[in-house]
C-alpha cells in the first residue's frame, strides 16, 4: 500500500501580517519579535549609521552582539533615515503595504518628520500605529526620556523589593520593558481584532510605566481603601508563610511557596513540625505570615540538614511546592525546560548554532517558530525596497545620498 500523503504544512497564525519595527531598546522591538515568532513579516527599520543600540548591548562574539540575535530574530533588516525627505517618502510607501507600525520616538518626533498618524493613516487607513514610550503620548512627563528603569522605580516595584532594612532594589534585567512588550503585542492584536469589525486602523498608546503597575497587583486599591503601603519584606510574603529561599546542606538554595493552606500543612508534616498546624494562627495565610520567624526556622532547619536533591525528592513525594534556585547553567540542563524545548537551538550564518529562548507559547494547530536569528544591519534593504517597486538604481541613489 502506498504511504499516505503528508498533510500540507500549516502556516503560522500571523502569516500575511506585515509589521514595520521602527523602535529601539527594548519594549517596542520585543513586541515586534513576539509577532514575528508567530508568522508576521517583520521589517526592522534602522538608521543607516546609528543602528538599534541593542546590537551593542551586553556580550558579543566575534564582534556580533548576542542580545541582538535574540531581539532581532524573524526580522528582515533595512536602513532608512526617516528625517530626510526621501526617507519619509520611502517609509510612507512601506506603510501603505503594512498592517502595523511600532515606534518609540519621543512624542512629536514622527510629527516633526511629517510621519505622524495623519500622514500614515492617509496612505493606509487600516494601519495600526503602535507608540511605545516611557510615559505615554500626553501628560507632564510625556516628552521626558523614558526607560524601563524609571518605570521600575516609579511604579512601586523597587520600593517593595529588597530586604526590610535594605535599599529599594531594581531588577538586573529589563523587567518593565519586557512586561510592556508583552502588553504591546496584546494591544496590537486587540487593535487588529477591532479592525476586523470596523475596517479601520487606530493608534495604540503604550506607556512603559503602566503595564508593570498592573502586574504589581492591588497596591492602589489597598491604599485607597485601607491606607496600606506594602513594605519591603525580602523573600517573605505578607499573604502566606512559609515562603522564602532556604539553603541546603550542600550549599545550594531552594524556594518554597505555601499559597494554599493544604500545601502549608504538608510542608509542616514533612519537616517534622505537625504541631504547628494546630496553632490558631496557622489557619490563614495572613496569620501564618505574621509568624514567619517560627515557620522559617522550622523549614530552614530541616532543609539545612538535607542536600538539594533530597529536599526536592521529599517535597515532590509530599506534594509540596518547591523549586531549586537556578542560574542559567541550571536552566539549560533542567529536564522540564528540556522537555518543553524552552531554550532551543537556531542555526545562524554568522555564529553557527545558537541557543535562545523559544517562542513564548505552544499552539497545537498553528505553532510559531524561530526562522532565523537577528540579521546584520541593513541586510535586506535592497530586497525590501525593490519589492516596493524601486529599481536597483533607485536604491543605489538612496545609498549615495545617505538615506539608506
Amino acid at each position: 500500500m502506498p504511504e499516505p500523503a503528508a498533510p500540507p504544512p500549516v502556516s503560522p497564525p500571523l502569516t500575511g501580517l506585515r509589521v514595520l519595527d521602527l523602535a529601539t531598546l527594548f519594549a517596542g522591538p520585543l513586541a515586534a519579535t513576539l509577532l514575528g515568532d508567530f508568522g508576521a513579516e517583520v521589517i526592522k527599520v534602522e538608521h543607516p549609521t546609528r543602528p538599534d543600540p541593542s546590537r551593542g548591548h551586553g556580550p558579543s562574539k566575534d564582534g556580533v552582539g548576542l542580545w541582538w540575535k535574540v531581539l532581532g530574530r524573524n526580522k528582515r533588516t533595512i536602513t532608512l533615515d526617516l528625517s530626510r525627505p526621501a526617507g519619509r517618502t520611502t517609509l510612507l510607501r512601506l506603510a501603505a503595504t503594512a498592517d502595523v507600525v511600532v515606534e518609540n520616538f519621543r512624542p512629536g518626533t514622527l510629527e516633526k518628520w511629517d510621519l505622524g498618524w495623519d500622514e500614515l493613516s492617509a496612505v493606509n487607513p487600516r494601519l495600526v500605529l503602535t507608540r511605545v514610550t516611557g510615559f505615554g503620548q500626553f501628560g507632564p512627563y510625556a516628552r521626558r526620556p523614558g526607560f524601563g528603569t524609571l518605570a521600575e522605580a516609579m511604579s512601586g516595584f523597587a520600593a517593595m523589593t529588597g530586604e526590610p532594612d535594605g535599599p529599594p532594589t531594581l531588577p538586573p534585567f529589563g523587567l518593565a520593558d519586557s512586561i510592556a512588550a508583552l502588553a504591546t503585542a496584546y494591544a496590537v492584536m486587540t487593535a487588529l481584532a477591532a479592525r476586523e469589525r470596523t475596517g479601520e486602523g487606530q493608534v495604540v498608546d503604550m506607556a512603559i510605566i503602566e503595564p508593570i503597575l498592573t502586574v504589581l497587583g492591588p497596591q492602589p486599591t489597598w491604599y485607597d481603601q485601607l491606607g496600606h503601603v506594602q513594605p519591603r519584606t525580602g523573600n517573605r510574603s505578607q499573604n502566606n508563610a512559609p515562603r522564602n529561599t532556604y539553603r541546603t546542606a550542600d550549599g545550594t538554595w531552594v524556594a518554597v511557596s505555601t499559597s494554599a493552606q493544604s500545601v502549608a500543612e504538608r510542608v509542616m508534616r514533612l519537616v517534622g513540625r505537625p504541631e504547628l498546624i494546630d496553632e490558631p494562627w496557622f489557619a490563614t495565610g495572613a496569620e501564618r505570615a505574621r509568624h514567619a520567624d517560627v515557620l522559617d526556622a522550622a523549614v530552614g532547619d530541616w532543609i539545612a540538614r538535607h542536600t538539594r536533591a533530597d529536599v526536592l525528592a521529599a517535597f515532590e513525594k509530599a506534594e509540596a511546592a518547591v523549586a531549586p534556585v537556578q542560574d542559567v547553567r541550571d536552566v539549560l540542563s533542567d529536564p522540564q525546560y528540556q522537555a518543553l524545548d524552552t531554550v532551543t537551538t537556531v542555526d545562524d550564518p554568522e555564529l553557527g548554532p545558537l541557543r535562545m529562548q523559544n517562542v513564548l507559547f505552544r499552539l497545537s494547530a498553528t505553532p510559531g517558530a524561530i526562522r532565523w536569528a537577528g540579521r546584520p544591519h541593513g541586510a535586506d534593504t535592497e530586497e525590501v525596497l525593490t519589492g516596493l517597486g524601486l529599481t536597483p538604481a533607485d536604491v543605489k541613489e538612496l545609498r549615495e545620498e545617505g538615506v539608506v
